[in-house]
């Protein structure tokens, strides 16, 4: 197995990047600078383009079993290399060993489902209009995928598009995010050469937004663009693939809410409201945002959950038992540090946290926010809860839906009101008596409103990673009636 990470992967060959600038590879919770790798540049990305099209012709007219059989031999070697990829989640990503034994566990289900996929490009034979006609619908690969993964679960949100468009016949074309190239990338380039993925179907090019982030989008070959990320820049990818008719796959920012009914289980609701904010440090698409507690109830919620933040270990992700790790960078720490203060100066109260010791956020909560202010408005995607009051399940609903995100969600209380709750919430996924941070790789997974467009996983994301071809047969002539008399 390849364990140099100072080159990018193109057409088979491990190479240097050709911009002038470098990246470095910094471990969030020491500082300590892991790798230096030169930043790949337009030409590197263009070269990269050309060999997964080259290749996609051959790959898809690979019988199905081969292309299973792959896949199965990538998912044995992960497995096998399990230890060295927990170990590169905690010191790039700053994952606990908790998140990264989760996430590594999320990426073997959806590794799992993918080796199906070549077996599930179902067709159709449908009637016809025509006498002696017929009419078949076959599934196809859409040809070359562009594929951005994020640093905060970059081994999943990577493998999932990554595996997905291999098994559909699609070749692709992977930049990681620059804070975590080997877990977003490389380490992908690694497995599947030792398992022997032909040159060119797979290349992942390490380099900077500001030089190939337009052009991975722009470039004539790819037919989807598949990104994770913030709402922002998927915003001006949707704008780019749009305007050169590219598909897209975007999984955006979420402002998920967590909402405690009445009549819940108020230690159940307070256990799954600590987990759903507080796993991986709050930096996942959907983590609980705002919790939203009835009046009734408040002031026991709020007591009982501060008890339980307080006994959160945070520091040092590589211990075992630490279940808040660091941050990915400082600018995140001053930013979220930046919109505590302007929230408690709007009017909201501390119970605990509020402070960092490098790029540890200390696990913060606040009471007395209301949705106009900072923390309750933008997504957070740090360690910091903020509790909101409700009068009715009206309004419940009504502060639920008014900010423009939807990805994920949860709702406490009996089962039937809480279901009947959760179907007014204008959201991709939502959960009763669980938390909101949920992925099963047989079910849809996706946002509405600015949390992004189309599924991922299971059957729904055949759609998105595919295009459909009519073909229709004339079995006798036809007359051309009244053209030809």
């Amino acid at each position: 197995m390849h364990t140099d990470f100072t080159n990018m992967y193109i057409n088979g060959e491990w190479v240097n990047g050709s911009s002038e600038k470098s990246i470095d590879n910094v471990n969030p919770f020491s500082n300590e600078t892991l790798f230096s790798i030169q930043s790949a540049d337009e030409e590197d990305l263009n070269r990269a383009y050309e060999a997964a099209k080259a290749s996609q012709t051959d790959w898809a007219d690979m019988l199905p079993q081969v292309r299973r059989e792959l896949i199965e031999k990538f998912a044995q070697l992960t497995m096998d290399n399990k230890d060295f990829i927990v170990d590169w989640l905690v010191k790039e990503s700053g994952s606990t060993r908790i998140k990264a034994e989760s996430e590594f566990a999320a990426s073997m289900a959806i590794i799992k489902e993918a080796a199906t996929f070549p077996f599930r490009m179902d067709g159709l034979i449908k009637p016809s209009i025509v006498p002696n006609k017929e009419n078949r619908v076959y599934r196809k690969p859409l040809g070359v995928i562009g594929i951005i993964s994020p640093w905060n679960f970059p081994f999943h949100l990577a493998v999932r598009s990554i595996v997905t468009a291999l098994a559909t016949g699609n070749t692709a074309v992977v930049k990681p995010a620059t804070a975590t190239p080997v877990t977003g990338g490389l380490l992908f380039a690694s497995l599947f050469e030792e398992a022997g993925l032909p040159k060119g179907v797979l290349n992942v090019v390490v380099g900077r937004g500001s030089e190939i982030g337009d052009a991975i989008v722009e470039h004539p070959i790819p037919r989807l663009i598949s990104f994770t990320g913030s709402t922002e820049v998927g915003q001006g990818i949707a704008e780019k693939a749009g305007r050169l008719l590219k598909k897209t796959a975007l999984e955006l920012g979420g402002n998920n809410v967590f909402v405690v009914l009445d009549d819940a289980d108020l230690d159940r609701a307070v256990e799954s409201a600590v987990y759903s904010k507080f796993f991986h440090q709050g930096q996942i698409c959907m983590s609980t945002n705002r919790i939203l507690v009835a009046e009734s109830i408040h002031d026991e919620f709020v007591e009982r959950y501060v008890e339980r933040v307080k006994q959160l270990k945070a520091g040092d992700p590589n211990e075992k038992d630490t279940q808040v790790g660091p941050l990915i960078d400082h600018d995140q720490v001053d930013r979220i540090l930046d919109q505590i203060e302007k929230t408690v100066d709007a009017g909201a109260t501390v119970h605990t946290g509020g402070t960092a010791d490098g790029n540890v956020l200390e696990p913060t909560v606040l009471s007395g926010v209301t949705n106009d202010m900072p923390l309750a408005k933008n997504e957070i995607f740090g360690p910091v809860a903020v509790i909101l009051s409700f009068k009715d399940d009206e309004e419940a609903a009504r502060l639920s839906n008014e900010l423009p995100y939807g990805l994920s969600g949860a709702v406490h209380g009996s089962v039937y009101r809480a279901t009947n709750f959760a179907r007014k919430v204008e959201t991709g996924m939502i959960h009763i008596n669980d938390q909101s941070v949920n992925d099963e790789p047989h079910m849809p997974f996706g946002g509405e409103k600015n949390s992004g467009l189309g599924r991922f996983n299971g059957e729904w994301v055949l759609e998105e990673f595919t295009t459909l071809q009519w073909v229709s047969i004339m079995h006798e002539r036809r007359e051309y009636k009244p053209f030809f008399s």
